[in-house]
Formats: C-alpha cells, structure tokens, sequence
C-alpha cells in the first residue's frame, strides 16, 4: 500500500479554517473508545477515560511545562502566594464590589 501525503487528501479550504478551541473537550472528558480492526478480522475495543485530577495542557503551555514535575513546581510557587487555604479563602468577587 503507498503511502500519499495527507495534505494532497485535505479540502483546499481546510488551510484557511481556524481551530476551534474546546470542540473535544465534553467527550474527552466522558471518555472514548477506539475501535481496532485486525488484519485477521477481529476488532479489538480500548476504553480511555482521563483519570480524576488529570489536567489537559494546552500545547502552548506545554512548551514551558513538559512534565507533572514541572506543573506540580510552578503550582506550588504560586500557592505560596495566596494569602489563605482555598477553603478560608472568601468570595474576592464581592469583597471587591463592596470596597468600590
């Protein structure tokens, strides 16, 4: 089978489309299923679910935060900035409507 360039197989106005951001999101976040059909007629099913406190990178930020290390370390340097637990912490919304 030869192999053809996939951009010859692509609609000539596809190059002019811009992304749209979170299209994928809600399904990702349900979970997938990919479909694999065998040479010897058989289909093989794999489930992928993200696992509960998995967060997705955009590929911009992934440039500067390749891994959970990273992430883990610039996250912690910020939570030494907040002033409080997340759970002391009160509405800054409101607090900021009530001081204009």
């Amino acid at each position: 089978m030869a192999k053809t360039n996939k951009q010859d197989d692509m609609p000539s106005n596809s190059a002019n489309r811009k992304g749209e951001r979170g299209r994928y999101y809600d399904a990702l976040q349900k979970g997938h299923s990919v479909r694999i059909h065998e040479e010897d007629g058989t289909t093989t099913v794999q489930y992928y679910q993200l696992v509960e406190g998995v967060v997705l990178l955009d590929p911009d930020v992934r440039e500067y935060f390749p891994d959970a290390k990273s992430v883990n370390a610039a996250l912690r340097s910020l939570i030494a900035l907040i002033p409080s637990h997340p759970a002391n912490h009160k509405d800054s919304s409101a607090e900021a409507d009530a001081a204009v």
